[in-house]
């Protein structure tokens, strides 16, 4: 989904659905992350916008102390609750842009699907203060695609956007191209030992679930009420015409990069 800018405090409004319906990340993924930065109960780290958690247990499971910064209080709260048997686990209200960062204090800074809503000449300087010599930032994000396996399912569904959301993209499927000039971002900003990395999968969705998904992304979530009803249910009939069940193909990128030993 396109991202609007200014429309990240939607997602607060909708915490317990996005926290049920937005996917984890695969554990390739964290083992990359893992290669790059050894954690363990000495280890501090920050994740930056937490969302619903869906990033946060596997870094936790390596006993290091993570702080979650999350602009939702209500986002936060859920974190708070389903991290509790975590006591090396905390969450903090507020902005990124506004967290009172220690220099030099972290060994990871990672952010899942989140950083994109921080502005680059703020959240790359600040994430770099933030580490010390040595650390990484790890920065990966989740890109659904049309179902390619259901002839006529896409079609049947842009039906139904040209009606509620006229003129909307639809973004191309996530390459390679810019999973590298994602990760290249960080070399302005002193980054050193920069990388990226693509994974794919699939997920399955019946009607009812994927206007559900559907109710968690910001651009759907600000269309008034009763004509966003409308609008899922129209979503949810076409699935239903074309067999019940809508598979979204995802492609998640990471971007690893290091603050040199020598800063």
């Amino acid at each position: 989904m396109p991202v609007i800018q200014g429309l990240n405090w939607t997602f607060n409004t909708q915490a317990e659905r996005y926290e049920r319906m937005r996917p984890g990340y695969v554990s390739e993924l964290y083992e990359e992350i893992f290669r790059h930065v050894r954690l363990d109960e000495t280890s501090a780290v920050v994740e930056v916008g937490i969302g619903g958690g869906q990033a946060t247990e596997p870094v936790l499971k390596t006993g290091c102390r993570l702080t979650a910064v999350e602009y939702g209080d209500q986002l936060a709260e859920i974190c708070r609750r389903k991290f509790a048997d975590y006591p090396n686990f905390r969450a903090v209200t507020c902005k990124f842009e506004d967290y009172p960062a220690q220099d030099n204090s972290c060994d990871l800074v990672f952010s899942a699907s989140a950083f994109h809503w921080i502005p680059e000449e703020i959240g790359y300087p600040k994430v770099y203060r933030m580490l010390r010599p040595g650390g990484v930032f790890a920065r990966f994000a989740n890109h659904p695609f049309k179902d390619k396996s259901r002839p006529g399912m896409h079609e049947a569904l842009q039906e139904v956007y040209a009606v509620y959301m006229p003129g909307s993209l639809v973004p191309n499927e996530y390459s390679g191209e810019q999973a590298a000039a994602r990760a290249r971002i960080a070399a302005k900003y002193g980054f050193t030992d920069i990388s990226h990395h693509l994974y794919h999968r699939t997920r399955d969705f019946t009607a009812a679930q994927y206007v559900e998904l559907l109710g968690t992304y910001s651009d759907h979530i600000v269309i008034e009420e009763k004509t966003r009803g409308r609008f899922f249910a129209e979503i949810e009939a076409a699935i239903n015409r074309m067999g019940g069940v809508i598979t979204i193909f995802d492609t998640i990128d990471l971007q690893l990069a290091r603050k040199p030993e020598n800063a």
